[in-house]
């Protein structure tokens, strides 16, 4: 989200599996895990014990880890070996693992999609290539350290293509399908049992969903899963919605039309509340899951995004390093039956 890269400035479709659906996915974006801890930054449960960050999302009832691939980043954390080394955590706990490709070599959202450095002056069939030999290599590593990937999103949050401007979606739809379909093919070759996500922003607005996943269906582009991203705080922002009942009530309606529309599961791959308002917090998270299980299988899971994460990001769920109420909306759903 561009949003976010604000805020950490100032620091053709198949339905895999879903005969027998029978778990519900609770998660966490922990990403920045290895930053975080290269900074000397320790986390505690909320009994105040030091917990390493995979351990303590484990221990709050969460069943799976999502984890971003940069191309090239310039300090090195969430490259392609970085990635192993989360994963090997996650695996180590039983954790179902999600990797998200950005395809740039830092942050990808509606508001910024970068070509990687090394690849700016590639044609579109040598980006294609690039594209999917990143894909392919990543994951390789990646299955070779004997890792289990369960998703792959092709993308984060393309509301409009990635790889600008070769990919833009308003301009290149065609282009950015080409990309798209680079990407599947190339998860495919690897993890053949893997779910396809592409993931857009505001899960409230249907318009978007549409021009991206029209014009992907139309391009002869596939995917297993529309991911999706809801976020009160910014629609309230943004002046999109009032309140947070607007914003579950409006997203809820557009992911079940989806669904319908596509013959497509969908997955909160991304979600966050403001951390000053814990209480609030957990009610709308606890709502959102709970809504999201009665949709008899179709919705997959519900990833809160970085919840480690503090001050300058305000959507965050801890607090002096502690699992705040937040948090407490994951654990209760992880006992439910």
């Amino acid at each position: 989200m561009k949003r976010l890269f604000l805020f950490l400035s100032l620091l053709g479709t198949t339905w895999l599996g879903a005969v027998a659906q029978t778990n519900f996915w609770l998660g966490a974006d922990i990403s920045g895990t290895t930053a975080l801890e290269a900074r000397g930054q320790q986390l505690y449960n909320a009994a105040g014990e030091p917990r390493e960050n995979t351990q303590l999302m484990k221990e709050l009832g969460l069943n799976a880890i999502r984890l971003r691939v940069w191309v090239n980043p310039k300090e090195g954390f969430c490259r392609p070996d970085d990635v192993l080394l989360m994963a090997q955590r996650a695996k180590a706990l039983g954790m179902e693992l999600m990797i998200d490709f950005h395809y740039s070599d830092w942050w990808a959202d509606p508001g910024q999609q970068n070509i990687p450095a090394a690849w700016k002056e590639m044609s579109y069939d040598e980006m294609r290539q690039a594209l999917a030999e990143h894909t392919r290599s990543t994951l390789q590593l990646l299955k070779t350290n004997g890792i289990n990937v369960r998703w792959v999103q092709v993308g984060n949050e393309t509301t409009n293509g990635f790889l600008w401007p070769m990919g833009r979606a308003s301009e290149n739809m065609a282009q950015y399908a080409g990309l798209t379909q680079a990407g599947y093919e190339a998860v495919k070759q690897v993890y053949p049992d893997a779910q396809v996500i592409i993931h857009l922003d505001q899960a409230r607005d249907p318009k978007r969903y549409d021009f991206i996943f029209d014009g992907l269906k139309a391009h002869g582009a596939k995917w297993d899963v529309i991911g999706v991203s809801i976020y009160p705080y910014w629609d309230q922002r943004e002046k999109k919605e009032k309140n947070d009942r607007g914003t579950l009530k409006h997203a809820l309606k557009n992911m079940r039309r989806v669904v319908k529309k596509y013959d497509t599961p969908v997955m909160v791959v991304e979600t966050g509340y403001e951390v000053a308002r814990p209480a609030e917090g957990k009610q709308f998270i606890g709502q959102l899951i709970d809504e999201c299980k009665k949709m008899d299988g179709k919705c997959l899971g519900v990833f809160y995004w970085a919840p480690e994460l503090e001050h300058h990001y305000p959507l965050g769920a801890f607090k002096n390093g502690r699992p705040t109420a937040i948090m407490e909306a994951f654990t209760e759903a992880a006992t439910q039956k």
